[in-house]
């Protein structure tokens, strides 16, 4: 049997090149032949279309990637060469089932040279995995002797192949199923789970995994359009699904979670990936094969971006994907529609927002995911109907078993799995705790926070969606210190248009109730990049932190600015605006971002249109040169903020995501409290209103050494309101203040130690 070489420099597309292997693979698949032979004659085919000296199959056995065939290498290392995985190459692909592509192997760090394969004159090397059941029982490689990276179209088509590999090897018992999953023997004692908080909040539950692993056990298409009919009508039901669920979501009306489903919807209908699937049909796939190897494509893609926002957008593609392939392999049972006989914590490797919403709330407790992040569509859902996640738990399947007993604490990062009588006592413990807490805390709202000694202490919320709104009246917060207008920007797929700005902050500002709310021009940029909105430089931004970003880039793309001030100005129609500018780092800065709004203003009166009662101009201060010129900018503002997250950072060169820096990223620092001291000094004797937002204001020892140092208006997170109120009644301030004058004058080796002494002393923080 012989196949035409594809070549590296051939014009054949990936699905030539694909159907040129398939058409030689179904023979083999057909033939009556024994699973040796058969892999013998597979690396044949491939190393003959792939015009490859080398090609080899290496297939997962008691622990080990086990040589099983070879064309190229000596035949005598064939089931002799073994390697662990994780090991060379070929365990390198298996460990992290990722393609490699190589020009010189041995320059790869993960070079391992076999002298018994006689691979010593091969240069290139190219190997993608094996996958079973979303687990790698195997790797199919390619070498040669010139130094080349193999096409693209020959890698697709590698890939094609070890899918039909994946269905011939499961067939013939080759490898140990159960061992490839890595499956423990006996999961029967306690687990715990670390992850990363994406909601928070607590919750016990039975573990129900979402779906049910779709195995595709045919990959070779007889007839190639009656695969495209089954694809056809399945991205139909598929559409039809989504409307319906959209139109169906439990929560209000208004707010981020609407645009992330009307995101979701564009992918739905995303032409270019129906596309793609068609292709996958052409080259000789099933409709599920097809619909995996494009899935695939897309995991390795998600694998390579490190943009999260760009990332969160391949989830979702992925989960319409998985919904696709479950419609058209007529596996349509997910948790979902069996419907939660009790309460459950959802198992899942991710999520995308429609799933989450086919859910029965009144079971539905947590849920808990192998992937997930801070910006992901299904948390922004999940935050908008109350249900704690908790995200990147590793080898999350592999520990947990279904209908295994739960208990996720999100708050702290955590999970239970078959936990202890004592655990689960001191999981009670806490969750009843919290409970009072909230009760006490709930009795709170309509307290004054009034110090000891008289003092009227401001105290407002953080917020950025839609459905946080809500909390300033449950706290009873004195209204919202800072509205993150960015969220907006970051869960749409395009540029947010002018109507739905202004839709947006009409409802923050009626649900706000007559309390003031801060926005914050769009802080995007850096680390928060747009899709939609890129630099014009190549390459990523080494720190991004300190990049293109907040108002740099409004005022680098004008237009961005001009749509935000007019929505701002005209959803304010009647009422007071308060609009501060992120990052400004001179006085300039700041005329230029206030010119804009204020030509727009007066666009707005030419056009007879209802303004602002009155516009309030303020900026955030979070990098530290800005002190050095309130001289020239406080006469400017009507108020100004004090980003404590960025300028603590920026002031002690301690990233806040580095965990190694998390005890040099102190709050309670001598140095940083000097400065705010000295930029609230700066502002009374100015007579400009002063507010500190960010997390610092938000914990109870941290607010008591703010308001030793002069700070009165704080601007923190919901959670952190009851807790804070408390604490202020307690406090005379003329005693912190004193205290901290003292400290600052002459600070102690353990200033943190000294306040939380002083303020357990006098009974300020509660335990």
């Amino acid at each position: 049997m012989t196949t035409a070489p594809i070549g590296p420099t051939s014009n054949s597309t990936a699905v030539t090149a694909a159907r040129t292997i398939l058409t030689g693979l179904h023979e083999v698949m057909a033939s009556r032949s024994h699973a040796q032979a058969k892999l013998n004659t597979v690396v044949e085919v491939i190393g003959e279309s792939l015009d490859s000296e080398v090609c080899s199959i290496y297939l997962l056995r008691e622990g080990m990637l086990e040589l099983f065939a070879t064309r190229g290498l000596a035949q005598e290392a064939v089931h002799v060469t073994r390697m662990g995985v994780g090991e060379g190459l070929v365990g390198t692909i298996a460990a992290k089932s990722e393609t490699l592509n190589l020009a010189e192997a041995t320059a790869h760090p993960d070079f391992s040279y076999r002298p018994e394969t006689g691979e010593e004159r091969f240069h290139s090397f190219a190997g993608v995995p094996i996958v079973r059941r979303e687990r790698c029982v195997g790797v199919v490689c390619v070498q040669h002797a010139d130094p080349r990276r193999y096409a693209e179209v020959e890698i697709e088509a590698l890939q094609t192949v070890a899918m039909v590999l994946s269905e011939l090897i499961a067939n013939a018992d080759l490898v140990d199923e159960e061992e490839a999953a890595g499956l423990a023997a006996a999961l029967t004692g306690p687990e715990q789970l670390h992850g990363l908080t994406l909601v928070k909040g607590l919750a016990a539950g039975s573990a129900v995994f979402h779906q049910p692993r779709i195995t595709i056990e045919h990959v070779v298409a007889e007839d190639t359009e009656a695969e495209r009919q089954r694809v056809y009508l399945a991205f139909d039901k598929m559409r039809e699904q989504i409307d319906r669920m959209a139109s169906q979501a439990e929560f209000g009306t208004g707010g981020e979670h609407e645009e992330v489903l009307d995101t979701y919807k564009m992918f739905a209908y995303d032409e270019g990936w129906s596309r793609r699937i068609n292709e996958a049909i052409d080259s000789g796939l099933t409709a599920e094969a097809a619909i995996e190897r494009v899935q695939q494509r897309t995991r390795m893609r998600m694998r390579q971006i490190d943009d999260p926002l760009l990332a969160d957008r391949m989830h979702d593609l992925e989960d319409l994907s998985n919904r696709l392939l479950r419609i058209v392999s007529g596996q349509l049972g997910t948790a979902a529609s069996m419907g939660l006989r009790q309460d459950a914590i959802l198992i899942a490797r991710n999520l995308g927002p429609a799933e989450l919403l086919e859910y029965d709330k009144r079971r539905l407790k947590g849920v808990i995911l192998e992937e997930g992040s801070l910006t992901a569509h299904v948390v922004i859902v999940a935050r908008a109907m109350g249900i704690p996640v908790l995200g990147r738990v590793k080898s999350l399947r592999g520990k947990v078993r279904e209908g295994d007993p739960i208990l996720l604490d999100a708050d702290q990062g955590l999970a239970f799995a078959r936990p202890t009588r004592d655990m689960a006592i001191a999981f009670d413990e806490r969750y009843a705790k919290t409970k009072e807490r909230q009760v006490k805390y709930a009795a709170m709202r309509d307290v004054v926070p009034i110090t000891a000694d008289g003092t009227r202490i401001t105290v407002m919320v953080n917020a950025g969606l839609r459905e946080d709104m809500p909390n300033v009246a449950l706290t009873g917060a004195d209204g919202v210190g800072l509205y993150r207008t960015e969220f907006q920007f970051l869960v749409s797929a395009t540029l947010p248009s002018r109507e739905r700005q202004v839709r947006l902050y009409r409802e923050v500002l009626e649900a706000a109730s007559g309390r003031p709310v801060v926005f914050r021009t769009v802080d995007i940029g850096g680390d928060k990049s747009l899709p939609y909105l890129r630099h014009d430089e190549d390459g990523q931004e080494e720190n991004p932190a300190m990049g293109w970003r907040a108002v740099r880039v409004a005022l680098e793309r004008e237009g961005l600015m001009k749509v935000q001030a007019r929505a701002l100005l005209e959803a304010s129609g009647g009422r007071v605006l308060h609009v501060m500018f992120p990052m400004i780092s001179e006085p300039w800065e700041f005329d230029e971002a206030k010119e804009v709004f204020e030509k727009q203003l007066a666009h707005l009166k030419g056009l007879g249109k209802l303004l602002p009662e009155q516009v309030k101009y303020g900026a955030m201060l979070e990098v530290p040169a800005l002190a050095e010129v309130l001289d020239i900018l406080l006469p400017k503002l009507d108020f100004l903020s004090i980003g404590t997250n960025d300028l603590t950072q920026f002031l002690l060169a301690a990233d806040r995501s580095n965990p190694k820096l998390a005890e040099r990223y102190d709050w309670l620092s001598p140095a940083i409290l000097r400065f705010i001291k000295r930029v609230a000094d700066a502002g009374h004797a100015a007579g400009v209103p002063m507010t500190v937002c960010g997390e610092m204001g938000g914990r109870p020892l941290e607010a008591l050494a703010l308001m030793g140092v002069g700070i009165r208006r704080l601007s923190i997170t919901p959670a952190g309101v009851a807790p804070i109120k408390e604490m202020v009644r307690k406090i005379h301030l003329p005693d912190i203040g004193e205290a901290m004058a003292a400290w600052l004058a002459n600070p102690p080796a353990n200033l943190r130690g000294e306040i939380t002494s002083w303020a357990a002393e006098r009974g300020l923080i509660a335990d």
